[in-house]
């Protein structure tokens, strides 16, 4: 089925009647389990969702748009992961299986099949602090804050994003989520609303400070919804969200020749510029408010010179 016929399963829940359709209903119902039961949160249940429609048309049985879900068995839960993601990365495939074991939990506690079977769904291979995080060099970061035209709307708005991405390594969805209550300019300080509704307050740069201020007094719209700060300039005026302000480095990346980059990246280079300048582990985290040492060590591995010096010596190789 179309994904665009499911456009109403990415806004807020509504009270309005639900869809007809037995898939368009049960994702309807299933979105609200997520929201009301389990509280997950927006961009979450985005993914849930279209992996959900995804495994849900493969049983429609007719015409009519039935499900056939009695037959469900654990060979057809393997197999929907096998053919979907070997093509996928390795993040995508964690999406996948993840929103496929809450799926299949919520089934059965519905009622819906006769037999727990998220514990079919394979996992996906992955080791932990495998990866090397790439960070920025000061000149592409530099790029990047050139790209923005700050003699436009669109340009002192993302501007002033990029700068809390790159100085506060805030993540996508942090930056979307500040609202203007949250900037306390007699402390200089912001209120970053974190993961689990964490909130936390931050030292605010001056740089970082100025391109909000140009932003609020010369760029947001009076018709503004909402009290969030950046909010999109065409259309509805209403709150950007992570993927939007995701998208705003992805395009200054472009203008700017550097390829590829989310912002993601920009937190990365955060934590490996305050490594290289001497901060500790400990204290890198607390900047990027990592719940757990554990996310903090994979930058442990970033100073690759410094790792040198305590590098054993290669068997039979040169001292």
């Amino acid at each position: 089925m179309n994904d665009s016929a499911r456009v109403w399963v990415s806004g807020p829940l509504e009270p309005f009647a639900v869809p007809e359709g037995a898939v368009e209903g049960l994702l309807y119902r299933y979105r609200r389990y997520l929201v009301v039961e389990r509280g997950v949160g927006a961009s979450t249940i985005r993914g849930y969702v279209r992996v959900a429609g995804q495994f849900l048309d493969g049983r429609v049985c007719s015409d009519e748009g039935d499900l056939d879900l009695e037959q469900l068995r654990a060979g057809d839960v393997t197999a929907f992961v096998v053919a979907r993601c070997p093509s996928q990365s390795q993040g995508s495939a964690k999406l996948t299986v993840r929103a496929l074991r809450s799926l299949l939990g919520f089934l059965y506690l519905e009622g819906m099949i006769d037999r727990p079977l998220a514990g079919a769904v394979p996992s996906v291979a992955s080791w932990r602090l495998s990866g090397l995080p790439k960070g920025l060099s000061p000149a592409e970061v530099a790029g990047l804050l050139e790209s923005c035209d700050r003699a436009s709307v669109v340009g002192r708005r993302d501007l002033a994003m990029l700068m809390l991405l790159a100085r506060l390594g805030l993540r996508a969805g942090e930056v979307a989520g500040l609202e203007l209550d949250d900037v306390d300019w007699r402390a200089g300080e912001i209120v970053v609303r974190g993961k689990g509704d964490r909130r936390e307050r931050l030292p605010l740069p001056a740089d970082v400070g100025e391109a909000i201020t140009a932003y609020l007094c010369d760029g947001r719209p009076k018709t503004a919804q909402g009290r969030v700060v950046f909010v999109r300039v065409r259309g509805t005026q209403r709150a950007l969200t992570g993927d939007g302000v995701s998208a705003v480095v992805a395009a200054a990346a472009r203008r700017a020749g550097l390829g590829v980059i989310y912002a993601h990246r920009l937190r990365h280079t955060v934590a490996s510029d305050l490594l290289r300048a001497g901060s500790s582990l400990v204290e890198v985290g607390q900047v990027l408010r990592h719940r757990s040492m554990l996310t903090t060590a994979v930058y442990a591995k970033v100073d690759v010179e410094a790792l040198r010096t305590i590098a054993r010596s290669w068997p039979g190789g040169a001292s």
